[in-house]
């Protein structure tokens, strides 16, 4: 019975590619995915990246189309970038708690007591958010961003480990803000002890989306991308993985012979899993949901994604 299932799934999400390539070739559509989504998204995508990556492909497309396999605050940088033209998403229910953690009016209040301070926030932000910032940063580039601002005073959002683990290399004082990845921030250093017990020569590498002890305890910290790019050039064979899930897919692909141990099974991102292949085959047909962002908005917001690039354009 099991086997008949996973037959009937699969032709399934087989007339379903073929369904969506033939949309994407009739709407000039091109298809970013994080690397937080299912596989068989992955497997469709023209594009996989990090939250960087997915910026700057954003920024370069020549497509009329956009179809953003991620959360919200994605689609909307990447409406941001591209005003003219249409961005979906595959479900509008994928948002990001973390994001939510910082509103207008309590940055405002902080940017009020701090006048001298320059806001420098985390790409996982609203563009509400985006629009009272001065640049937006990702965890590959945080550190190059800040030491861009010509401030030595920095408002960080929203995401108060990355603040603290980047603030470790930096001289400029950081107003952190409480915020935090709900799927990280769970990791605890039970998970990762008894994980070393069970593989006790696997390397140990986080996002530093991790709490401060946890990243104390690894042997690399990385952004999605570093974690990958690490784990593929390191000669070690074994790895005990403090991310998200959805990185597995590509962790496997890229290093087919490598062990990957993923430090709890609760390391997965509801938000990012509600989007499946089905969502974006209807996505492509309806172009809905398409995401908005008010023009003033837009503008604001822009200005500091744009300074992003162009302080670590690679």
């Amino acid at each position: 019975m099991e086997a008949l299932a996973l037959q009937k799934k699969e032709q399934r999400n087989a007339e379903l590619r073929e369904r969506l390539f033939q949309l994407k070739k009739e709407r000039n559509a091109i298809i970013l995915a994080h690397f937080y989504q299912r596989p068989e998204i992955q497997e469709v995508a023209d594009f996989i990246g990090d939250s960087f990556g997915l910026a700057q492909k954003a920024k370069e497309t020549e497509a009329d189309v956009i179809l953003f396999c991620g959360v919200h605050f994605m689609g909307e940088s990447a409406k941001i970038l591209n005003p003219n033209k249409t961005v979906i998403i595959p479900d509008e229910r994928a948002g990001c708690p973390m994001a939510d953690m910082v509103n207008v009016e309590g940055l405002r209040k902080v940017k009020a007591q701090h006048p001298n301070a320059k806001v420098v926030a985390y790409i996982n932000t609203s563009a509400d958010v985006k629009a009272e910032t001065h640049i937006c940063c990702t965890s590959s580039n945080a550190q190059r961003v800040i030491e861009s601002v010509d401030s030595d005073e920095i408002i960080w959002v929203p995401d108060k480990n990355l603040g603290h683990y980047v603030s470790q290399f930096t001289n400029k004082k950081m107003i952190i803000w409480e915020g935090y990845c709900n799927t990280h921030d769970q990791l605890s250093v039970q998970d990762i002890m008894l994980m070393k017990a069970e593989h006790p020569e696997a390397l140990v590498v986080v996002h530093p989306e991790c709490r401060p002890e946890i990243v104390a305890l690894a042997d690399y910290v990385g952004s999605t991308t570093g974690i990958l790019k690490f784990c593929k050039e390191s000669n070690q064979k074994e790895f005990i993985i403090g991310t998200e899930d959805g990185t597995r897919y590509m962790l496997e692909k890229e290093s087919p012979t490598k062990q990957f141990y993923f430090a709890s099974k609760y390391l997965v991102c509801p938000n990012m899993k509600v989007n499946t292949l089905k969502k974006c085959v209807e996505a492509l047909e309806t172009l809905k949901p398409q995401i908005y962002v008010p023009e003033h908005v837009a503008n604001a917001a822009r200005a500091s994604l744009e300074r992003m690039l162009e302080v670590a354009p690679g």
